[in-house]
C-alpha cells in the first residue's frame, strides 16, 4: 500500500496484527522479557529481575509460547502479535476467563497484553486490543477481563480511555515477590 499522492510506503501498511504463529515464539518471549525488564524495573528486586529476564528466562518462554500458540488448551485460547515492518512488536494471550468469579462460557480474559518499550505509543496496543476483543466476541463472550499491575499506571490508563474499568477485584502477583495487581472489565457486546 502506497501513501496518497506520494507512491512512497504508507507507514500505516507495515504495522498490523495477526494470530501468532510457531516461528513467533521466540519474538514473543524476547518482546515478554523486554518488557517485564522494564515494568518491574523498581519493584522487583534486582537479583529476582534478573532471574525473571535473564537469557535463561527467555528460553523457558520461547517454548511455553510456542506450546501455546501450537497446541492451545482449546480453540477459543488465542495469540496474536502486533507486527511492525516485519518485526513482531507486540503480543496479546487470551481466551475464557480463569478467576472464580468469572463464568469461562461468557466471560473472556486478557491473560498478557505487552508492547515491546520501544515500540510504545505507536497504536500496536490499540490493534492488539481491538483483535482480542472482536475475536472474543466471535466466540461468544460478552466481557473480557485483565489483571494489571497497580503500579502501571500508562496501561492502566491506556486501557480506561478504551471504556475499561476496575471492578474491584485486587489480588497479588507472586514474582518471588508479591506485586499487587488490579482486575479491569469491559463488555463487548450488546446484551440480549
Amino acid at each position: 500500500m502506497t501513501a496518497p499522492g506520494t507512491g512512497a510506503q504508507a507507514p500505516w501498511a507495515a504495522r498490523f496484527v495477526r494470530r501468532a504463529r510457531a516461528a513467533d515464539a521466540g519474538d514473543v518471549a524476547r518482546v515478554q522479557v523486554a518488557c517485564w525488564h522494564h515494568a518491574y524495573a523498581g519493584i522487583v528486586p534486582d537479583r529476582l529481575l534478573g532471574q525473571l529476564t535473564g537469557g535463561e528466562a527467555e528460553s523457558v518462554w520461547r517454548d511455553r509460547w510456542r506450546a501455546a500458540i501450537t497446541s492451545p488448551p482449546t480453540s477459543r485460547h488465542r495469540v496474536f502479535v502486533a507486527v511492525d515492518d516485519g518485526q513482531v512488536a507486540g503480543f496479546a494471550s487470551a481466551g475464557p476467563a480463569t478467576d472464580a468469579d468469572r463464568w469461562p462460557g461468557t466471560d473472556g480474559e486478557i491473560y498478557e497484553l505487552v508492547v515491546a518499550p520501544d515500540r510504545t505509543r505507536q497504536g500496536h496496543g490499540s490493534r492488539l486490543l481491538h483483535a482480542v476483543a472482536d475475536t472474543a466476541a466471535e466466540d461468544g463472550f460478552g466481557s473480557l477481563s485483565i489483571w494489571v499491575l497497580q503500579a502501571a499506571q500508562a496501561l492502566r490508563r491506556f486501557l480506561e480511555s478504551a471504556g475499561w474499568a476496575a471492578d474491584g477485584a485486587t489480588g497479588e502477583l507472586d514474582v518471588g515477590v508479591s506485586v499487587p495487581v488490579v482486575r479491569l472489565h469491559t463488555a463487548i457486546s450488546q446484551p440480549g
